[in-house]
């Protein structure tokens, strides 16, 4: 039998090896991830950005204990040739959502995704429209794999995100929900009502929406007809 696990980790050591060559990255990249950062030379002092470049937490953190600088590369930039990381998750909330949002990443982290955390950063009041947005278009521009927005009842940020195309958010309130909306729709977005349910079952919705692959099928051609239908309405 194969060892998927062991064949991916041996492609993800080539990749990185191919961006950690000398004392910094050689081409700018538009991702980087506590990885990136520990697969530099020990010699590095900084690595080469894109303008829109995303940086996850852990790596950010990393980087400041390292010394190591983020530059970017302005002009004619080459991107960084590594696919879309598969464990990368974009998540924001409003101020309803903040601490369940700071539950969830530390559970992420812990089961190995890197998270793009898009804010809000406190309880002050904010619109939600603003961070499901900035979820959804990391999603949308496949910076980030899946998507996490998180408000008072979930329904608004579901709206908002939904609005941006090649986007799927689900707006759920239990297991069978957030499974559904995996094997049958495919939803790249997951939309959580912090006031509706609580912090136990909200982590273990998230666990087994990502654990939940896609069936395929005849569920493709119906999540066919889904974009077809934002197609049409798209202005040209």
């Amino acid at each position: 039998m194969v060892d998927r696990v062991k064949i991916e980790q041996l492609v993800k050591e080539k990749l990185l090896a191919r961006m950690g060559e000398n004392s910094s990255t050689t081409k700018p990249l538009d991702f980087v991830n506590e990885e990136h950062v520990r697969s530099l030379d020990k010699s590095a002092k900084y690595i080469s950005i894109t303008s829109n470049a995303v940086i996850t937490t852990l790596a950010r953190d990393l980087a400041e204990t390292h010394n190591i600088e983020f530059r970017v590369v302005s002009g004619n930039q080459s991107v960084s040739s590594v696919p879309q990381n598969p464990r990368s998750i974009a998540i924001g909330c409003d101020h309803g959502g903040f601490p369940l949002k700071k539950v969830l990443i530390s559970e992420l982290h812990k089961w190995g995704y890197d998270v793009c955390d898009m804010g809000t950063h406190s309880t002050d009041s904010v619109d939600y429209p603003d961070f499901a947005h900035a979820v959804a278009e990391m999603v949308s521009q496949k910076n980030c794999i899946f998507g996490i927005v998180i408000d008072g009842a979930g329904i608004g940020s579901a709206m908002t995100a939904n609005k941006v195309p090649g986007v799927r958010a689900a707006h759920c309130h239990n297991l069978f929900e957030v499974k559904n909306s995996k094997e049958h729709n495919n939803a790249n977005v997951l939309s959580l009502g912090a006031r509706v349910i609580g912090e136990g079952l909200a982590i273990e919705m998230v666990k087994t929406w990502l654990d939940t692959p896609f069936a395929g099928g005849r569920h493709q051609r119906r999540v066919d007809k889904i974009m077809a239908t934002e197609r049409k309405y798209l202005r040209g």
